[in-house]
């Protein structure tokens, strides 16, 4: 698969299949759920404060594993400050967007760079919407709990089979 379109993939799967995981913030705590996509929050700004500053490039894939990561432990029901511990250092790993669309621009032409960012954006808006949806349906049938852990699970294993094309794609952009 070219490297762009490995990009492409994972900018909007991982992310789409966690924000899945953080549409049933309410279902999971209803009288915690602010505090949950507060610290969901805190974690994002974390996260992306230390991408942007150091650009760490070698640590995409890492990110997106730390991004699903925590959420393996929503079937267990944690106590909300475990849960909210968990969406905040889950949160960090959103961070990886940033490195991955930069790569995407190092990958595009300039001439194509506005067209690429919109297919960027409608993909990832496209595939949140396909994550909760998904989250939900599972909820109905389980609980919020496992129905968190199971997107997290379709997460980590989208990026396992993304990562060696990611790899790639980093050799190719620099």
């Amino acid at each position: 698969m070219k490297p762009r379109r490995q990009v492409f993939l994972a900018l909007w799967l991982p992310n789409g299949l966690v924000v899945g995981c953080e549409s049933l913030f309410v279902a999971y705590a209803p009288k915690y759920s602010g505090l949950l996509f507060a610290f969901a929050a805190l974690g994002m700004l974390v996260g992306d404060t230390l991408a942007g500053r150091f650009r760490p490039q070698r640590l995409a894939v890492g990110l997106y594993v730390l991004l699903a990561a925590p959420y393996l432990i929503f079937f267990l029901e944690p106590a909300i400050p475990i849960a909210v511990a968990a969406v905040a250092v889950s949160a960090i790993g959103y961070s990886a967007s940033l490195l991955m669309q930069e790569r995407l621009m190092m990958l595009t032409p300039d001439e194509f760079s506005g067209q690429a960012l919109g297919l960027h954006s409608s993909g990832m808006l496209v595939m949140q919407g396909v994550g909760a949806a998904v989250a939900g349906g599972i909820a109905q049938l389980t609980s919020p709990g496992l129905a968190m852990s199971v997107m997290a699970v379709v997460s980590l294993g989208v990026t396992v089979a993304l990562a060696r094309g990611l790899k790639s794609a980093q050799l190719v952009s620099g």
